[in-house]
């Protein structure tokens, strides 16, 4: 069996490329059957074609929208396993996967990252440290009064006994309610489904326009859909409280970034803390950049070095419980 795994450098350069291969290779000695495993670092949508040629089995593709269709899989016809690294996918026929026998996952690694980088936005719109910390360690020395003068530049805010509404109960959402509910905080959700099990207990789960009227803080956890584009925008941000506080670690899409702009710049929306923007990579500068109260990255909740090893892991597992014959995280089933 001949694999191909596509592996991009660590963004930062922050974990080495040779650690993470590794990684692959600790993974690879515990299965069996496998005969060649070739991993690439660079690759881009045009030549990915060319880099899986003849393979069993390619880990890493990154599946946009309707990329495997049959004039793919013709190209590729000993294609049987493909695995994704990231938790969202694009738009695929999955019955057409299914008649060339091929299984497709995704990799869930991000779960507590993706959460711990949602609740450090809301902390930071909380309490401002960067800019404190830059005012007591350069700027106070070049005023008159020193120590004496004022300390506090930003509104500070406590985080306890507020209402925590998440939007998308899935693993990201999940580990983020916990992390709300360790600063004290009432969590409250919505999700497509309900969610059943004693993991969500302390989570009251409610309709959306409940969700948008009752939350201090609504983090934003679900996929990008037809349905789910600009979720946030003119109407549901109306139905929201006055001085409401917006997280997004999910997909810029998700939110009308000309009506948060508008909501932010009126103070309906006192904040938003935002990993991920509309058209992303932006070719010139957005909009909200240009709005009072915002916490704007470039993509990175994802990024810290414990959770590149961890997707290793964890789509090293998916592959070798597939070539036991009992597959886990399938997304075309």
């Amino acid at each position: 069996m001949k694999i191909v795994v596509l592996q991009s450098e660590a963004l930062g350069g922050y974990l080495p490329y040779e650690e993470m291969i590794k990684e692959w290779q600790r993974q690879f000695e515990k299965m069996n059957g496998i005969d060649a495993v070739v991993y690439y670092k660079d690759f881009a949508p045009d030549n990915i074609g060319a880099l899986i040629g003849d393979a069993d089995a390619v880990l890493g593709l990154f599946i946009r929208d309707n990329t495997l269709d049959k004039d793919f899989f013709d190209k590729h016809p000993k294609l049987k396993y493909i695995s994704t690294f990231s938790h969202g996918f694009g738009a695929f026929d999955a019955a057409l996967t299914r008649e060339r026998s091929v299984t497709i996952t995704n990799t869930l690694y991000g779960d507590v990252t993706i959460a711990q980088y949602a609740m450090a936005l809301l902390l930071d719109i909380c309490h401002n440290i960067a800019l404190h910390d830059d005012y007591y360690k350069n700027k106070i020395w070049d005023t008159p009064e020193k120590t004496n003068g004022p300390r506090i530049f930003s509104r500070q805010i406590e985080l306890y006994g507020k209402t925590f509404g998440i939007l998308g109960l899935g693993h990201i959402g999940l580990w983020t309610a916990k992390m709300a509910r360790g600063f004290g905080m009432k969590v409250i959700a919505h999700s497509r489904t309900k969610k059943v099990g004693p993991q969500y207990d302390f989570i009251e789960q409610v309709p959306l326009d409940e969700l948008l009227k009752r939350s201090d803080v609504i983090s934003i956890h679900v996929p990008l859909t037809p349905e789910s584009e600009n979720l946030i925008n003119k109407k549901t941000i109306a139905k929201m409280k006055d001085g409401v506080i917006l997280i997004n670690t999910a997909r810029g899409a998700l939110i009308n970034e000309t009506d948060l702009a508008e909501a932010l710049n009126s103070g309906k929306v006192y904040a938003a803390g935002l990993d991920v923007l509309a058209g992303e990579p932006l070719q010139k500068k957005c909009p909200l950049m240009c709005c009072r109260n915002t916490k704007i990255t470039q993509h990175i909740a994802w990024m810290p070095n414990e959770a590149r090893i961890r997707t290793i892991q964890i789509a090293a597992e998916n592959f070798k419980n597939w070539l036991c014959g009992h597959p886990t995280s399938v997304i075309n089933a």
